[in-house]
């Protein structure tokens, strides 16, 4: 059956306002380091309330568009605003936290049999991901591939196949969560940090360091800009 005749819906007033902010950056020529005109004066130009551009500001943070800088005004970080649709935006945050829940039961553990059953090509492998990692950061990314390898690695060295194939089964929900911590500010070179602690409990075989400090990188991987955003907040 098509869903083409479905209930019609009421656009929330914010996505009204992403439209045209869309429209303002592509037909101004802005490009990535340009700034926006600020809160009020876009609120007063458009017609709605301060609320409805602060909701609509805070969806292009989530995406990585913009960048809000506190006291100093909203900034391009891409080009244009192509905003992923909102609703894809809410169902990604209502499934979250139950994804970052399973990483977190499932990583920690893998972490502590990593620290026990790890061999030296487990090591180089691990050693080798924080340093495609690294590059990547360096080269102003955000250091995503390197984060994949990194904890494939941490899986392939706890040495239990039925963990890893408890990860195959939400790889895509995993990758998901990664881009949405990966592009929060500051966080790619704080992933590297905690990812060499990771290693290093590994390395020296403490297992109980090794989940500690695997429990701690999730639940900063948890700390993002969506699950703080209400997309009913201002309709």
């Amino acid at each position: 059956m098509t869903d083409a005749l479905r209930p019609m819906t009421k656009q929330r007033l914010y996505e009204q306002v992403l439209d045209r902010l869309r429209q303002y950056v592509a037909e101004g020529g802005l490009r990535a380091g340009d700034r926006l005109p600020p809160e009020r004066d876009l609120a007063q130009r458009l017609g709605v309330s301060r609320a409805s551009v602060k909701q609509a500001i805070v969806v292009l943070e989530v995406q990585g568009l913009v960048e809000a800088r506190h006291g100093g005004g909203t900034y391009l970080v891409r080009d244009s605003l192509e905003v992923e649709p909102v609703e894809k935006l809410v169902e990604r945050r209502r499934r979250l936290p139950d994804v970052l829940e399973a990483r977190e039961a499932l990583e920690t553990k893998l972490a502590e049999l990593a620290a026990e059953r790890r061999t030296e090509e487990d090591l180089a492998a691990m050693r080798s991901a924080l340093a495609h990692m690294t590059a990547e950061i360096e080269r102003g990314g955000h250091g995503v591939e390197g984060d994949r390898l990194f904890h494939g690695a941490v899986t392939a060295a706890a040495h239990s196949s039925i963990l890893a194939e408890f990860m195959r089964s939400i790889a895509d929900q995993i990758a998901e969560s990664r881009t949405e911590s990966l592009r929060q500010p500051g966080r790619p070179s704080r992933s590297l940090a905690q990812h060499q602690a990771i290693l290093d409990a590994i390395e020296t075989q403490q297992p109980g360091r090794a989940a500690t400090a695997m429990r701690r990188h999730v639940r900063t991987v948890a700390k993002v800009r969506l699950l703080d955003w209400d997309p009913e907040g201002e309709r």
